[in-house]
């Protein structure tokens, strides 16, 4: 195989059909030549041609039918999960997960942290610790490891893997570029190549290629309530230059004038990454000390560093204030949801990045709210549920993304 560069984005003719050979044999392998030229629409001998490379690498195997109506037996074509593997990393609302998968995505092995402090620096050396630790636990698949797929928050430039990331100076937030060219740090340090992509883009294309979006050509997925993941028509969307699905729009000039009517939370204002939802939990304890008190007994939290896990774990206890900033939180995301499915009209939503702990009655919140904002042509046909994937979902995205583009460029 020749070297690749994982961050370029644009496919030739060529790519683009080794990906569509791809798609047919991991959604229906085993499968034969004649079936992938029938579903394709080039002939055999072409789809030959493509699909030798493929067993010549060893990422596509093939065997005989057991039985034959008469003549040569037909070769039936699969992935060979064995043929390569993949390292994925995905920071997510709660923590940071790193997996070594197989060509058909099974997880071989899987480390965790806790989410590292909101600082470039510190994300940067917790994501090259797990690639070690990963690294350390397989060694026997090491040779045929094929290159390492990132999915990480901020605005990822599509031409070289730079990241802006959201910087938080006393009440206002801007957007500086990080310092560590994380692409270059990790193929320097691994010898692998490196793709850098956007956590909601990373997730979506996890659900879509592994989840629960399988088959579908328009899909959503929100990461938490704060960026988007887009596929339209099959493929992800990024925008011009990488930067699409910020669902918000932010001026730190007007930090202190841009309020909504129904409140502080406006849905096109920039959210805190939890929703809110802590934010509102400290409203709320001052109205009620007793159910704040027995918030803390439950979950060991304090007022000064309430989290989301806290907040999930008083939830499923049936705190009432929990329940409360849950369902304030639930309505929000609905209206900001309601928003994007008029704009874009998608098959499916997909709810993720860690709020999938918040319940059915969030999820149940969400999709009503949905429904009493959005046109009702555009949510007669529309699902929204929560992420399969949960919390490997960045991480496997990110992983498939790469696997795409091992196929892609033979």
């Amino acid at each position: 195989m020749q070297p690749v560069d994982f961050q370029k984005e644009e496919f030739s003719e060529k790519e683009k059909r080794n990906i569509d050979i791809l798609e047919i044999l991991r959604r229906r392998g085993p499968i034969s030549r004649p079936e992938i030229s029938k579903e394709i629409g080039i002939n055999v001998v072409t789809i030959s041609n493509y699909v030798d490379e493929f067993v010549r690498h060893n990422l596509v195997y093939e065997r005989e039918l057991d039985r034959s109506e008469g003549g040569r037996r037909p070769a039936l074509l699969d992935l060979n999960p064995q043929g390569g593997y993949i390292i994925g990393v995905g920071l997510n609302l709660m923590n940071m997960v790193g997996l070594l998968v197989d060509l058909k995505g099974n997880i071989i092995t899987k480390t965790q942290i806790a989410r590292p402090r909101p600082s470039v620096r510190d994300i940067a050396e917790c994501l090259l610790e797990i690639v070690r630790e990963i690294l350390r636990r397989s060694k026997e698949y090491t040779p045929l490891i094929k290159g390492i797929g990132v999915g990480i928050a901020g605005l990822i430039n599509k031409r070289d893997g730079s990241i802006h990331w959201p910087q938080k100076m006393d009440h206002y937030y801007a957007y500086a570029s990080v310092d560590l060219p994380l692409k270059g740090m990790i193929e320097r340090e691994f010898n692998l190549p490196t793709l850098i992509e956007n956590d909601a883009t990373s997730a979506c294309f996890g659900e879509y290629w592994l989840g629960v979006g399988a088959g579908l050509k328009n899909i959503l997925y929100m990461f938490s309530g704060v960026g988007c993941g887009m596929m339209i028509n099959g493929e992800v969307y990024r925008g011009m230059n990488g930067y699409a699905g910020e669902v918000s729009i932010y001026n730190y000039k007007e930090q202190d004038l841009f309020n909504c009517a129904i409140g502080h939370d406006c849905f096109v204002k920039r959210w805190e990454v939890d929703l809110g939802i802590a934010e509102d939990l400290k409203s709320l304890f001052s109205k009620d000390k007793d159910s704040a008190d027995k918030f803390f007994q439950l979950t060991s939290a304090r007022a000064d560093n309430v989290d989301l896990k806290s907040v999930f774990i008083a939830n499923r206890s049936g705190n009432p204030l929990a329940r409360q900033a849950l369902d304030m939180a639930s309505r929000r995301l609905g209206i900001k949801v309601a928003y994007l499915a008029n704009l874009l009209n998608p098959e499916m939503v997909i709810i993720g990045g860690g709020l999938e702990e918040a319940g059915e009655a969030f999820l149940n919140r969400v999709n009503l709210t949905v429904r009493d904002w959005a046109f009702r042509e555009t949510t007669e046909d529309l699902k929204i549920a929560y992420s399969e994937l949960r919390e490997n979902a960045v991480a496997l995205g990110a992983a498939s993304l790469v696997m795409q583009k091992v196929f892609a460029r033979l």
